[in-house]
């Protein structure tokens, strides 16, 4: 059973996880948060924030807590940055390591802006596959908290209302395995709006991207989020917020050159009480956020 404080920004206290040897750490306050999935993660600079979300790919491996030690300008302890991995759930790419031993009828369709494949989430042995294969190496790598991605992929293959909720049953599926496997475990959502019924309980927040400036990933450009498409989304935040206390993170788009951007970006993300993080296009530099140490 999990021990929250049932209020808004604030992560649940987990119990020791059930494989490994050290359990996992309390998290502090989740008032900030970055994303950076270049290679070599500037730590001093990440861990300015609560948490960070990096590529798990590029081999880096999280600093121990003790080792990440850090005081406040007034002396004041903070606790240790949560490191968490970015797992894509709903789509792979070829790249990945673990692709090759994914067997093909797993996979129904593509995503060809990402160059990348859709996953069958009914497929047999798939939560198993990830829990072993892609989140275990994780966790014995040091990380204590995961990214789920492209939980909305299914969309693009499931054309019929039967087909959508049999792909969101086996999302339901992965992710508690995961919880199941790792309770210490960490688990933001990027959007999965649909899947909060059956696991607001066992995850931590809930990001979505996109509220005022985008990235079109087709065009390699940056675009402006039409109204009807932000009400949509703060809709979902509110019922996030209000429903299941869970803390709703948002990501926006801007040139790393434009500053102003960002400022601006920030600033509305926050007086909607949401959690700001502000990144270029392919989150390869670091961008700006809430620093809430």
């Amino acid at each position: 059973m999990l021990v929250c404080l049932l209020s808004a920004g604030f992560a649940c206290l987990r119990p020791g996880p059930a494989d490994a040897d050290t359990p996992a750490d309390t998290a502090a306050p989740l008032r900030s948060i970055a994303f950076y999935y270049g290679p070599n993660p500037p730590v001093a600079e990440l861990s300015q924030y609560d948490a960070a979300v990096v590529e798990p790919d590029h081999g880096f491996v999280p600093p121990a807590p003790s080792a990440q030690a850090a005081a406040d300008a007034d002396g004041s302890a903070h606790a240790a940055t949560v490191w968490y991995a970015y797992v894509s759930i709903g789509e792979v790419h070829a790249s990945r390591a673990y692709f090759k031993a994914m067997p093909a009828a797993w996979l129904h369709g593509a995503n060809d802006v990402w160059q990348s494949s859709i996953v069958d989430q009914t497929s047999k042995g798939w939560p198993e596959f990830v829990v072993n294969t892609m989140i275990a190496p994780l966790w014995r790598a040091g990380y204590r908290g995961f990214f789920l991605d492209t939980l909305d992929s299914y969309q693009l293959v499931a054309t019929t209302d039967a087909a959508r909720a049999a792909q969101q049953a086996g999302l339901v599926a992965v992710i508690r395995a995961i919880h199941t496997r790792f309770p210490g475990a960490y688990l933001i959502l990027n959007r999965g709006f649909e899947l909060l019924p059956e696991v607001h309980d066992i995850v931590d927040a809930v990001a979505f991207e996109s509220l005022f400036h985008g990235w079109d990933q087709k065009n390699q450009r940056y675009v402006d989020v039409s109204a009807a498409d932000r009400d949509w989304l703060l809709a979902q935040a509110k019922i996030v917020r209000d429903r299941y206390a869970l803390p709703v993170i948002s990501i926006d788009y801007c040139d790393s050159a434009d500053r102003a951007c960002a400022a601006d970006a920030i600033a509305k993300i926050r007086g909607l009480g949401l959690i700001p993080y502000i990144g270029d296009g392919g989150l390869q530099s670091v961008g700006s956020g809430a620093h809430g140490r």
